[in-house]
């Protein structure tokens, strides 16, 4: 970038003459990219003028660039020397008769800082240890320089992304090993957030999972990642898990929904998902006071794969139709008439599965209205699993089950401490409200 400073004209300067200025301004920027350029007033009557200082910017901001990265590493040298001369007693050259030991040379090594890559001189001694306070023995980068990649690669930069920006902001290129040896460090701490203790109660519970591939003895396999979140009594949407399944049966949606209620799951009204072998059975058993809700959407999704192509649009607006009822029992109404259609149309398979499975995707209704639409569908948690599907897509296949576990609830931690997790979801008095009437119906039945 150029930028330019006008000078001010010789009427009414220090300078006597113009080569006693352009002394000066010589003198002023010796060492910097600066350009003399004669610039002639547009009044060519008049006799004064200006000179015009162009400056490289980009030479500049390399120049203050290798300044601060020059200062650091001279500081941080000047810290050892100073810790040399505390244990020795003495600084160098020094005689004392209170020196306990004496120089031996020194050693260097790099250490990559936000300013750049600095050389550091490691004083020896003849015979105390050398052990510095400024960095670890064996550390080759600051610690935020190791942070920045940390985050980088769990806020869904892939791992050669990661390798060009540290080399464009620090001059130095990590390897993919090193970004995984970061990662480790961090995985106690992922596995702390995922088995942490739940509280509070969660009327509606949202589940689902993804299929990640992994590499298994040569050959790439699949592996399945269960995720669960939920909105609180609070209204607020939280993580409630993740864990790791052989695929999406009825033994992994047993231990996933054990994981869940061991950790102090409770309170749940209404699960939303779709219809995923063995989870209906599962929830029988850990949550049997709660309904069960098939995600519209993928209902409807089901009913299109027996439907000719165009007439698509004709029975989407039909099934539509259903759900937007005013209550279960005209939504029942409804789909009788819809199924009779459907008939109508020659369509005999899209029948049977509007016959069989509405019931499953009007459990909402019994709900508050103003929570219908954020309750039938799975579309919440849908929008997470695409985001993980952004990330993991740029990994290709993982090296076992535990490294897409814990990439996935790295992920889901980011997303729980954005927006997402901050921002009220949906107003729960009316739930609560609708709890107490029925509370009061019911006793009064009984007297």
């Amino acid at each position: 970038m150029i930028t330019s400073v006008m000078m001010r004209t010789l009427k009414g300067s220090p300078w006597t003459g113009r080569n006693e200025m352009l002394d000066f301004i010589t003198t002023r920027t010796e060492g910097l990219p600066v350009s003399i350029v004669h610039e002639v007033n547009d009044n060519e009557k008049c006799e004064e003028f200006s000179e015009v200082i162009k400056i490289d910017g980009g030479k500049v901001r390399h120049h203050v660039e290798e300044v601060v990265r020059s200062s650091v590493e001279e500081t941080l040298n000047g810290l050892l020397e100073a810790e040399a001369d505390e244990l020795c007693g003495a600084k160098r050259y020094e005689r004392s008769v209170e020196r306990l030991d004496t120089r031996s040379g020194h050693y260097e090594r790099k250490l990559q800082t936000k300013a750049g890559e600095v050389s550091l001189k490691v004083p020896r001694l003849r015979s105390l240890p050398f052990e510095t306070q400024i960095i670890e023995r064996y550390r080759r980068r600051e610690s935020s320089v190791e942070e920045a990649m940390i985050e980088m690669y769990l806020a869904g930069v892939s791992v050669r992304r990661v390798e060009d920006i540290t080399e464009a902001l620090w001059g130095t290129r990590v390897s993919p090993s090193t970004v995984s040896e970061l990662n480790q460090k961090i995985y106690t701490h992922i596995d702390a957030w995922r088995n942490r203790p739940i509280e509070g109660e969660y009327p509606y519970v949202y589940l689902d999972g993804i299929w990640l591939k992994r590499s298994w003895g040569g050959e790439v396999k699949k592996v399945a990642v269960l995720v669960a979140i939920g909105v609180g009594a609070d209204g607020y949407r939280t993580i409630l898990g993740v864990c790791e399944g052989t695929k999406e049966d009825l033994e992994s949606w047993r231990n996933f929904l054990r994981h869940l209620k061991d950790r102090g799951l409770q309170g749940v009204r209404l699960v939303v998902s779709d219809k995923c072998l063995g989870l209906v059975e599962a929830l029988g058993e850990f949550f049997p006071e709660a309904s069960w809700q098939r995600c519209v959407v993928h209902w409807y999704r089901n009913v299109f794969t027996v439907v000719p192509k165009g007439k698509v649009k004709a029975v989407a607006a039909m099934l539509k139709a259903i759900h937007a009822q005013e209550d279960r029992e005209a939504a029942r109404k409804k789909a009788v008439d819809v199924v009779a259609k459907l008939e109508g149309m020659k369509l005999a398979k899209a029948a049977a599965i509007v016959r069989e499975g509405v019931e499953e995707t009007l459990s909402y209704m019994a709900f508050p209205s103003e929570h219908w639409r954020q309750i039938r569908t799975n579309n919440p948690l849908e929008r997470i699993m695409r985001e993980i599907r952004r990330r993991t897509r740029v990994v290709g296949a993982f090296p076992d089950g535990r490294s897409a576990l814990m990439l996935v609830a790295a992920r889901l931690r980011h997303i729980a401490g954005t927006r997402w997790g901050t921002r009220r979801y949906l107003d729960m008095d009316r739930l609560r409200e609708q709890e107490q009437e029925e509370q009061a119906t019911e006793a009064e039945a009984i007297t």
